[in-house]
């Protein structure tokens, strides 16, 4: 499958998905594009040293639906059939979310449906979990609440 990973900054779940494909833990995975909304974000040094394609696309100061749109014409020049979100800090427009019905996979950094959102480790903390974890799920129109596929737990240390 033609697979677009989506992140906002350093890209380490991005290279987590890079080393388990050459790993061939992610049979029929071709990663062939990264898209950054970040000019600054690593990822994109992660995607050249691995020798994928990248695009900036700005979001800053861009309505959802434009910023969006741009996406979409990118993701259709390349055959996309499979958009994952790794670190992307954009919420997608009803839109979008509708064309890859189904193909959008988001990683969570957290048991949802606990702490949908931002500052999830954060929020742990203050509440004093004994435990956090990873959601890896598919995306729909409300924020963090599509179908799981995986959940990892680890224990929250002192």
């Amino acid at each position: 499958m033609r697979v677009a990973i989506l992140a906002s900054g350093r890209g380490s779940n991005f290279q987590s998905i890079i080393d388990a494909s050459n790993k061939n833990k992610l049979p029929n995975c071709n990663i062939v594009l990264l898209i950054v909304n970040k000019k600054e974000a690593y990822a994109v040094e992660r995607a050249k040293k691995h020798n994928i394609a990248y695009k900036i696309i700005e979001s800053k100061n861009k309505k959802r639906e434009d910023f969006d749109h741009q996406i979409l014409e990118v993701l259709a020049k390349n055959k996309i059939e499979i958009v994952v979100l790794a670190g992307f800090m954009r919420i997608l427009s009803k839109h979008f979310i509708t064309k890859y019905k189904n193909r959008i996979i988001n990683i969570h950094p957290s048991l949802l449906p606990k702490y949908k959102g931002l500052n999830t480790h954060q929020r742990a903390i203050e509440n004093k979990d004994k435990y956090s974890g990873c959601t890896v799920h598919f995306v729909n129109a409300k924020l963090d609440s599509g179908k799981i596929i995986l959940q990892k737990k680890v224990n929250i240390l002192k």
